[in-house]
């Protein structure tokens, strides 16, 4: 439901509390669409149950907010996992970019993955009026999404966590051909034993990464080892733990892929631990290409996805969305580049 087409609405609340707008169709004993086909004013409603639904609206007290001229979007809301990431800055780069450009404001959160900031920012949501959310590589509870639609507010997803709903726009990036690229450039200098840094499997950027080295391998005639591959969290510190554990097998890697760049970094602090040497004694490739890999002793190899540019695009999506227009495309994958630099060599041969 675009922001146009509804008098955007807080959610209804409660004398001493507030109640959900799944809440208020339960009580009514009509669907959520329901309830929002009469807040909208929709006539495809009989006038027994319109009567019923209003009714409990109005008990709730629930509040009309105006619908702003052109309803071009005035506030956005750009909502993170977690914010202690470069990954995250370059993502605010590029949405406050085009956010700027379009005299919009931009409110960043971060849900922690936690039911409770979750719906406490959903509540600040409704005391601010955002017109559009940006939600990256997170997941909202059912419930609000359904107070999100009914709301008037529209959603985009960037590098969504899982599959999102049919009727959510997504922006991503070719995770799958990346994770393929980094994989077979190893393979080009000779490596046949990669180590894989995996990053969380309920991600859906991880699943595709580590999908692409497995088509690498089998592409190379080769097989997935499972003593290879080592879970991390995209973190420098799992990057680290995931390294040694590949050094301490009996046949460590040759060469190592990190499913992010800062999970990279950790492994070749741990590497310069031991006393080896990158690329001498063991290959590196992340992914993410942040910009401070370039400067990394030594810089890395890593697979580029262009995450500004993931950010801007976003924002335009949303931006339409709130002016009551259709994105060109409702799911859009940016492609990746693989980006050679010197933590990466041929295979050294006994």
């Amino acid at each position: 439901m675009a922001a146009s087409e509804a008098d955007a609405e807080t959610a209804p609340e409660a004398r001493g509390g507030k109640v959900t707008i799944t809440e208020i169709a339960r009580r009514a004993g009509v669907s959520v669409p329901t309830v929002s086909r009469v807040v909208n004013g929709r006539s495809d409603v009989s006038p027994r149950t319109r009567a019923r639904v209003e009714d409990l609206l109005q008990q709730h007290g629930y509040r009309r907010r105006p619908a702003a001229p052109g309803a071009r979007a005035a506030l956005l809301d750009l909502v993170f996992n977690d914010l202690d990431s470069p990954w995250a800055v370059e993502i605010i780069r590029g949405v406050e970019e085009v956010a700027h450009a379009a005299g919009v404001g931009t409110v960043v959160s971060a849900i922690h993955g936690r039911t409770g900031d979750a719906r406490e920012w959903m509540r600040n949501l409704r005391a601010r009026a955002s017109d559009g959310v940006v939600l990256v590589t997170s997941a909202l509870e059912p419930v609000l999404l359904d107070e999100l639609r009914i709301l008037g507010v529209p959603l985009v997803v960037v590098d969504p966590a899982g599959s999102p709903a049919l009727d959510v726009p997504t922006v991503g990036a070719a995770n799958w051909a990346g994770g393929m690229a980094a994989t077979e450039h190893l393979l080009s200098l000779g490596h046949r034993r990669i180590g894989l840094i995996a990053g969380p499997p309920r991600l859906l950027c991880s699943r595709a990464r580590f999908d692409g080295y497995r088509a690498a391998l089998e592409g190379a005639g080769l097989t997935v080892d499972d003593s290879l591959v080592v879970p991390g969290d995209f973190r420098p510190e799992s990057g680290y733990a995931g390294c040694d554990t590949l050094l301490d097998l009996p046949d460590p890697p040759t060469a190592v892929f990190a499913a992010s760049d800062q999970m990279a970094l950790g492994a070749i602090e741990a590497l310069r631990r031991r006393g080896l040497r990158v690329p001498e004694d063991m290959s590196v490739v992340g992914f993410d290409d942040l910009p401070e890999v370039r400067w990394s002793a030594p810089p890395l190899t890593t697979v580029r996805q262009p995450l500004a540019e993931m950010g801007k695009l976003a924002v335009r999506m949303v931006l339409k969305l709130a002016r009551d227009e259709q994105p060109d495309s409702p799911r859009v994958e940016l492609g990746t580049e693989l980006v050679v630099r010197a933590s990466t060599a041929p295979v050294a041969r006994p």
